[in-house]
């Protein structure tokens, strides 16, 4: 049976991963407007946004192939979505340390544990298989068979960068700081985080109208990231930040207002 709302959640996932990806080129396309201290910063936020861009691609295709019942090529996408988002929380990791300490090997050592989680992952997933797929109006959901693997990606690849997010935050907004290094160090991370749990939730609920509710969200947070990075005249106006500058680092704001590395 043809369902109208498989569409629809089509069209958001292609939404997701249009905006995601376009938002990623624009970032790569900033570099030249970069210092070399906030180079290592912004590729990893290119890197992120690529793959939550490569995550709802595939997505996109399973519920059209949901759609016409095609249920071979509906498990097919699902695993292969399942590579990018087991690896999202890496790049994500290496921004929020290196905005820390300013050090990229510290970074991408820290970064490279969460490697082995996003791989360890994706093994207990493809050895135990998934049950489904269950095609209701709004989705096709399936059910991961291995707990292990949830517990895997719950505590390593969700909870620890979703308490550095919070630490972050915390200590951008106990530090005294211009108003537009703030916004453009804090509202990113709100965007990201928003857009971290609900890929979560999208990917192990087993209510269709949540997950695609949780699909709505993520499209919500893509476009808070891209504002946060590239606010309209306006929004500057409003925030009295008209001189907004698109760097994680400033020279004169290290030495001299700044207390920690961002």
């Amino acid at each position: 049976m043809m369902n109208t709302g498989l569409l629809l959640n089509a069209t958001i996932c292609f939404a997701i991963a249009i905006s995601s990806l376009s938002f990623a080129w624009v970032l790569a396309r900033s570099e030249d407007n970069q210092g070399r201290k906030s180079k290592p910063a912004l590729w990893s936020l290119v890197v992120l946004w690529s793959l939550v861009g490569l995550t709802y691609f595939p997505t996109t295709i399973r519920m059209v192939a949901a759609y016409f019942g095609n249920h071979e090529l509906d498990l097919l996408m699902y695993n292969l979505a399942a590579i990018p988002f087991s690896f999202v929380s890496v790049p994500l990791v290496f921004f929020i340390i290196y905005v820390i300490t300013g050090e990229k090997k510290i970074s991408a050592y820290t970064s490279m544990l969460f490697v082995i989680f996003g791989a360890a992952y994706l093994i207990l997933l493809y050895s135990n298989g998934v049950t489904g797929p269950n095609v209701t109006i709004f989705s096709s959901i399936f059910t991961i068979n291995s707990d292990f693997a949830i517990n895997i990606y719950m505590a390593g690849l969700f909870v620890i960068p979703t308490a550095m997010i919070i630490g972050l935050l915390f200590l951008i907004f106990i530090q005294r700081m211009p108003k537009r290094l703030r916004y453009r160090t804090a509202l990113p991370l709100v965007a990201i985080s928003f857009v971290f749990d609900f890929m979560l939730t999208d990917m192990i609920t087993l209510v269709d109208a949540m997950q695609l509710a949780a699909r709505i969200f993520v499209l919500i947070g893509t476009v808070q990231a891209f504002l946060a990075y590239f606010p309209p005249l306006t929004l500057q106006e409003k925030l009295g930040i008209k001189k907004y500058q698109y760097e994680l680092y400033e020279d004169e704001l290290d030495e001299e207002e700044v207390d920690i590395n961002v």
